[in-house]
């Protein structure tokens, strides 16, 4: 477990990623990440071209489905 500090960046606050925890995750400056909120806390993912497709698949399901899913996130 990684303890984190908040940091002010410029109007914004950010989370500096130690250099041991990015070479973990093969990440360098400039890469995106995806964070996902889960019953445990968040989890941080590497942006790759798989997950790049994936999400891409979720978001038009979300889109052509609308309505379907708020029916059932009602029940």
């Amino acid at each position: 477990m990684e303890k984190l500090k908040l940091r002010a960046i410029g109007n914004s606050v950010g989370v500096i990623l130690p250099k041991d925890v990015l070479k973990r995750l093969k990440l360098e400056k400039g890469d995106e990440l995806y964070l996902t909120a889960t019953p445990d806390g968040i989890r941080l993912t590497p942006s790759t071209a798989s997950l790049e497709k994936e999400m891409e698949i979720g978001r038009e399901i979300m889109r052509k489905r609308r309505s379907a899913l708020r029916e059932l996130a009602r029940r």
